[in-house]
């Protein structure tokens, strides 16, 4: 390649050259980079919405509405699309619902926003975890203690014996907080990324939810870092990636924040506005393994 390869690119070709083939649950072999190189944005410089290939107003807002929703609890298809994401047909359906004992349309106790919203407790109770993190940070900044966990174990874990309380286990939102000299940092560590179709709507939503928090706990949101365990491309997905690695890099767009709130939870994906954004053209066949 004759061009300098923006960061996403790098980690495209680091999975791709590097990775090591094996058999995926979805029954389409993957290219698999454990823990390659994170990625990190610098706010001021920039929002990271891929620009290697057009992603849609669509699916960006579907990523922050995806989030928004999560935060605020949201556990069936009926409540994610009232946040404007409109995506989980193919995962919430009769067949993979009840196989796992639940009603069809929900991601079941162990998705994300059970976890985030509604943690079970040892005394019985739940445990809203995003509102205790930004009371934390508000009271506490300097701490290193502001961490959020998806992972519900006795949802997820499966066995002889054993049923999965969840569609999908999460694959996404460890995130560590941290505020140093009045910016506020948001590491997200990522258990398993497709990194051609899943990745730029996570980079999305979690840089998103990055300036939200920075806003209602009044620092400047400084960077998103995004870290992988299983970084993955399907073998269908191969040819797309070496066109994408053909394209030349691009500046991204900026993400204004039109409205802000004082409450992390009244954010809707309306109050955020993308300007500046000239990506390249769109790839609407990439494979997508449900």
């Amino acid at each position: 390649m004759s061009h300098q390869l923006s960061p996403y690119q790098n980690l495209l070709k680091e999975v791709l050259e590097t990775g090591a083939r094996g058999q995926s649950q979805q029954e389409i072999d993957t290219i698999s980079k454990i823990a390659p190189a994170p990625l990190r944005f610098k706010l001021s410089e920039g929002f990271p919405i891929i620009t290697e290939r057009k992603i849609s107003e669509k699916m960006w807002k579907g990523a922050i509405g995806e989030i928004i929703g999560f935060i605020n609890g949201a556990r069936t298809q009926a409540e994610l699309e009232t946040y404007g994401c409109h995506w989980w047909k193919a995962w919430v359906t009769e067949a993979k619902c009840h196989k796992r004992g639940l009603e069809t349309g929900d991601l079941g106790p162990g998705s994300y926003g059970a976890a985030f919203h509604d943690f079970p407790t040892s005394e019985g109770g739940t445990f809203n975890q995003f509102k205790e993190i930004i009371e934390q940070i508000k009271e506490f900044p300097h701490l290193k203690t502001h961490f959020i966990s998806p992972w519900i174990p006795q949802y997820t874990i499966r066995g002889t014996g054993k049923q999965q309380k969840v569609v999908v286990c999460p694959c996404h939102g460890w995130i560590h907080i941290r505020v140093i000299d009045g910016k506020l940092t948001l590491h997200m560590f990522q258990r398993s990324s497709d990194v051609p179709i899943g990745l730029p709507a996570n980079l999305a939503q979690y840089a998103a939810l990055t300036m939200m928090i920075a806003e209602v706990t009044g620092y400047e949101a400084y960077e998103y870092v995004h870290s992988f365990s299983d970084a993955h491309i399907f073998v269908d997905q191969v040819d797309h990636v070496k066109e994408l690695l053909k394209r030349e890099t691009r500046p991204l767009p900026r993400m204004i924040l039109k409205n802000k709130k004082k409450n992390l939870f009244d954010y809707r994906v309306e109050d955020f506005e993308l300007v500046d954004y000239n990506p390249h053209p769109g790839m609407w066949d990439i494979p997508v393994a449900v």
